[in-house]
């Protein structure tokens, strides 16, 4: 694990805004709390981020797309069978957000929820995550030899069903709505092969 002083003051600041909006959302989260919590300086955040807030939720969105998506793709790659992946994905998950104490849900709903219809540079940056994830679920059922339509309507379900299932689990607190999320998605994949 990589610690906080073995990157940069701009990544710092960037990952600790990322964890900070995936927890507590846009309102709630501070460029003073951001410095803090980067450890760097108010001057700092705005040197790299002169766009503020917004700027710097932006950017915090794009890394956390970057984290999801390579933890797709990695998890698409250790399992050739997409429904096999697909309950591979939400066991992670389940366990990612056990071990969070149920706060580290996706890395960027909260945002985009609060910000929708009136920060349209963060929506737009969350429906580029959302778009980014389904292609990586597309590409893995374009594999397993299904059909171009048959692939990409697959992969919206597979993507809004993790992300209904992750906030239920947080709001239970039970790894079960990833769970069946996972097992009913893999059914359904195989229906179509």
């Amino acid at each position: 694990m990589v610690t906080k002083h073995e990157i940069g003051t701009r990544e710092r600041i960037v990952r600790t805004t990322s964890r900070l909006l995936q927890r507590q959302g846009y309102g709630a989260t501070g460029l003073k709390e951001i410095s803090r919590e980067a450890e760097a300086t108010l001057g700092s955040v705005y040197h790299f981020f002169p766009g503020g807030k917004r700027e710097l939720a932006v950017e915090a969105i794009r890394h956390g797309d970057k984290e999801f998506a390579e933890a797709l793709a990695a998890w698409f790659d250790r399992v050739d069978d997409p429904g096999a992946a697909v309950i591979a994905c939400t066991r992670e998950l389940a366990a990612g957000l056990r071990e969070s104490g149920w706060l580290d849900g996706c890395p960027i709903t909260t945002a985009a929820l609060e910000s929708a219809g009136h920060e349209p540079d963060i929506q737009r940056a969350a429906e580029e995550a959302y778009e980014n994830w389904r292609a990586l679920v597309r590409d893995k059922l374009l594999r397993s030899g299904l059909t171009e339509d048959v692939a990409r309507e697959l992969a919206h379900t597979v993507i809004n069903t993790l992300e209904g299932a992750e906030m239920s689990a947080q709001v239970s607190q039970s790894e079960e709505p990833l769970e069946i999320a996972g097992r009913h998605l893999a059914r359904l994949i195989d229906s179509y092969r």
